[in-house]
């Protein structure tokens, strides 16, 4: 079962605003990537369903959470039924994230208090997806519907929405004033973050500096837009 209460799961990726989006079939670079991106300040992460016995490598990383790093949160990504994501929860999941809207899968989170972020790519479907219990919606793919423009454009009729795009955010300070500049809460970022580079070279540290470095250009944004 899931480790942190929903309320604190979604005040995370919020008070954060950074959610590292990753996959790795092989257990021990995944606790790397979970432990150093909590260590630069990003306790929320989402490990995406992506490949062969993908639920084996996530249920050894959240026994792993358990016994060691209690502060880390876990999501699971790329979910599209509620069968597998029925599974994922079961082995410890704190949140659940979509690339789409599952009706199923959004009733099941919503029974077990499992914060559920699908994607979104229309007005309507963000509105259903608040109909079915659902506090942040995920954008996706983020650049291909509209960007920050079409967040900027929801926040007009529907103020009350919360919005994390996934893909088309880059950990600079253009694109990152861009987004939160038009309103979201939060942004999931995946290889643009955690690279390749940095992966092939082991190099734990320099995910670390990279996550705490995007992590303070959002703060630092957030005051501005808050003043």
């Amino acid at each position: 079962m899931a480790r942190h209460r929903r309320s604190d799961v979604l005040a995370t990726m919020k008070d954060v605003g950074l959610i590292p989006v990753f996959y790795n079939g092989d257990f021990e670079t995944v606790k790397n990537i979970a432990t150093a991106c909590a260590d630069g300040g990003a306790k929320a992460i989402e490990f995406t369903n992506r490949g062969d016995r993908a639920i084996e490598v996530f249920t050894e990383l959240c026994k792993y959470r358990d016994a060691e790093k209690p502060e880390l949160i876990l999501g699971v990504g790329s979910i599209v039924d509620s069968a597998t994501a029925a599974m994922y929860i079961a082995s410890g999941a704190d949140f659940v994230v979509g690339p789409l809207l599952d009706e199923e899968t959004a009733k099941l989170c919503n029974k077990r208090k499992i914060p559920y972020s699908p994607g979104c790519g229309s007005m309507t479907e963000i509105h259903k997806a608040h109909e079915l219990g659902v506090d942040i919606c995920k954008l996706f793919p983020g650049a291909q519907v509209g960007g920050p423009a079409f967040v900027k454009a929801a926040m007009g009729p529907c103020p009350w929405t919360e919005i994390m795009p996934t893909g088309g955010v880059s950990p600079t300070k253009e694109s990152l004033s861009e987004w939160f500049g038009a309103g979201i809460v939060c942004a999931g970022m995946g290889s643009k973050l955690i690279t390749r580079e940095l992966i092939a070279a082991k190099d734990w540290a320099g995910v670390i500096a990279k996550v705490k470095e995007t992590i303070e250009l959002i703060h630092n944004l957030n005051h501005r837009l808050c003043r």
